[in-house]
């Protein structure tokens, strides 16, 4: 005890030594009844130093308390559908540049087909598990083609493969305001049809906003 007769608390936290489980907490932290320093969002960074409180739980965090953002667009990487967005682009909620359409690269299908590859699966199974932060969104699921054969072949291809996406995307887990597919055929080229490299970027599936 002190002169006063009562309880010594050493770390002026409120907390008596002798239920003080975190005996130096520095000057003016909030703590809990264990004298310990409150950790409201439990991502194991104190609410002293954390300089994002209300981190989704279970989250991976940084010392500063906050999840990883790979771009520095503000956007945390698990909420990020465009991880890799350029320095200084403006972005919107979901991590990718403003009223553009989102290129699923990497999501492609076996030739003359609406079949995913396996690759294309694990792509669409982390696109997925980034569409569960953001359930507000209203997205349409795009699919294009290059100019090779029939037009109007083309366009059912088109909208086959955006369906398939959307299917996948919906097994999931993936509940949106809105989600739908809608095929475009050979209608909305990128690039140069006359060159392979050019019909291969033209053959795509893009996320489109609905709500901008």
């Amino acid at each position: 005890v002190d002169d006063n007769g009562c309880e010594l608390d050493s770390d002026g936290d409120g907390v008596v030594e002798a239920l003080d489980q975190c005996a130096d907490t520095p000057q003016g932290r909030t703590v809990d009844g264990n004298g310990c320093e409150l950790d409201s969002d439990g991502d194991g960074v104190v609410d002293g130093v954390d300089a994002c409180l209300g981190t989704t739980a279970g989250a991976v965090v940084d010392a500063r308390g906050c999840e990883p953002d790979d771009d520095a667009d503000g956007v945390a990487n698990v909420a990020d559908l465009c991880p890799q967005t350029a320095s200084g682009t403006e972005v919107d909620d979901t991590g990718c540049a403003k009223r553009a359409a989102i290129r699923l690269e990497g999501v492609n299908f076996l030739s003359d087909s609406d079949q995913l590859t396996d690759t294309s699966l694990a792509i669409l199974d982390r696109v997925a598990v980034t569409l569960l932060q953001h359930p507000g969104l209203a997205l349409e699921v795009a699919g294009h083609t290059d100019a090779q054969g029939d037009a109007r072949y083309n366009l059912d291809l088109s909208e086959r493969r955006a369906t398939r996406v959307m299917q996948y995307l919906l097994s999931r887990g993936v509940v949106l305001k809105t989600l739908r597919a809608k095929g475009y055929g050979e209608q909305q080229p990128i690039a140069d049809n006359a060159t392979s490299a050019g019909r291969a970027m033209n053959r795509r599936v893009e996320l489109k906003r609905l709500d901008d």
